[in-house]
């Protein structure tokens, strides 16, 4: 076992309350001027991708930029988009967890599940059968964040719990407003992070985590918010029973959180 190093709480991470929703059908909000001029270039680039414009229940109703999509000044008028977290554990039931990198726009440096993404609004990803769509998307992100080969977690092999709405601020600028499907996965996978992705991971046990949440408690080291919610509410229920979650595939409720 690796111990995730830990850093100093960042300020200015505060969760937002639920407004009710408001619809940006199928066209693109008007981009707001904010500059990105101090923000890593990599990341920057990626905020040009297109994501999943939805409803509050889940519905699509266009596609609009991850820029868009992920300012506080959109999301406090209703802008939601589709999105997911993976959990990977290993062969000895162990949750690997990633420490986001300084260079990511939302959440810098917090310590958050295997992996946190959003599918693209493009064919392949928009596919909801069995959240097939979403899926491809996850594999797609374990192999860009984590270096996972893609072969070694198709699609097939992740499991669709359920869905979260929640919403987040990062800052006076950036936050989140997902509707968040979660993925649970179970195998030995080859591991090459980025860097300008992933700052550190780790595999934990139950009781590590635990550890981590509390010195969370104490300030010590943060948790992405929807990683919080997760684990202080569903997160330990499924881990007790990794081998044995269809009894918990509810792809019928959104957990409003």
């Amino acid at each position: 076992w690796v111990w995730c190093p830990t850093r100093d709480k960042p300020k200015n991470h505060t969760r937002g309350k639920t407004v009710h929703f408001e619809k940006f059908k199928d066209r693109p909000t008007k981009m707001p001027e904010t500059s990105t001029d101090n923000l890593d270039e990599k990341q920057v680039q990626l905020l040009s991708e297109m994501c999943i414009l939805i409803d509050e229940n889940d519905h699509k109703i266009g596609a609009d930029t991850k820029k868009n999509c992920h300012l506080n000044s959109n999301i406090e008028k209703g802008l939601l988009h589709r999105a997911f977290s993976v959990f990977l554990f290993n062969s000895e039931d162990k949750l690997l967890l990633q420490q986001r990198s300084d260079a990511k726009i939302t959440f810098p440096g917090l310590f958050t599940n295997t992996c946190c993404s959003h599918p693209l609004h493009d064919t392949s990803e928009l596919e909801e059968q069995d959240a097939i769509g979403v899926r491809r998307a996850a594999q797609r992100r374990l192999n860009a964040e984590m270096g996972i080969p893609t072969d070694q977690v198709p699609p097939e092999y992740m499991s669709y719990l359920t869905r979260i709405h929640y919403k987040a601020q990062s800052n006076g600028i950036w936050g989140e407003h997902e509707i968040d499907y979660i993925l649970f996965i179970q195998k030995d996978v080859d591991l090459t992070p980025d860097p300008n992705e992933v700052k550190s991971h780790c595999y934990v046990s139950k009781e590590e985590l635990k550890d981590m949440l509390e010195k969370a408690k104490n300030d010590k080291l943060e948790f992405t918010p929807w990683f919080k919610l997760i684990a202080e509410t569903f997160l330990f229920k499924w881990w007790d029973n990794l081998h044995n979650l269809k009894q918990f595939m509810d792809h019928d409720t959104i957990h409003r959180m």
